[in-house]
């Protein structure tokens, strides 16, 4: 073997297997080796965003359906507690707004902060008779009144919740959510 031989040998072989390391060194530099893991963390944000979103459209659609449920529940507790109503303070007659928001308050509904709920409650007086009633004449608005809570007059319980949208990516925000009820005053 001659001495140009033995020393391509000790420095990595020919030039051709030179080159090739060379070229093995200049793919490396390209990053293929990343892009797998950037590939990864974009499709995941992305991914993460859809689902946390898809989240809290779910949890917003719950809300909704809560402030209906609350609106007609505090219709339904204040037709019972009108001007003929029997069994005095302790059962609650003679309610007024803030009686019907501590008692919807009370009701422990899963992911939902109570202390967002704000109700006001409007009575209304017959226009006409039955069975053609018809309530167009405002009678007193979140305060009770023995004039109003009338039999055959009507009450109407409006239920606002406030829903905080909290999202990645995104600043939060709130949303109102408003529903209404409105039943006749049965005693």
């Amino acid at each position: 073997m001659t001495r140009a031989m033995a020393e391509r040998e000790k420095s990595g072989g020919s030039i051709v297997g030179r080159r090739g390391i060379l070229a093995r060194c200049l793919r490396g530099l390209r990053g293929e080796e990343g892009a797998t893991l950037v590939e990864f963390g974009l499709s995941a944000a992305a991914m993460f965003g859809l689902l946390f979103g898809v989240l809290q459209t779910c949890l917003a659609v719950y809300s909704y359906d809560f402030t209906s449920e609350m609106a007609r529940d505090g219709s339904r507790y204040m037709i019972v507690r009108g001007a003929k109503c029997t069994g005095g303070t302790a059962f609650g007659c003679g309610a007024s707004n803030s009686d019907v928001q501590a008692h919807l308050r009370a009701e422990n509904f899963p992911a939902i902060n109570m202390n967002n709920l704000t109700t006001h409650t409007y009575w209304y007086t017959a226009a006409a008779a039955p069975p053609n009633m018809t309530w167009s004449t405002l009678c007193a608005t979140d305060t009770y009144s023995a004039a109003c809570g009338v039999q055959g007059n009507a009450v109407k319980v409006v239920v606002t919740y406030v829903f905080a949208w909290n999202m990645p990516y995104m600043s939060p925000f709130t949303i109102n959510m408003t529903n209404s009820s409105e039943m006749v005053i049965s005693q």
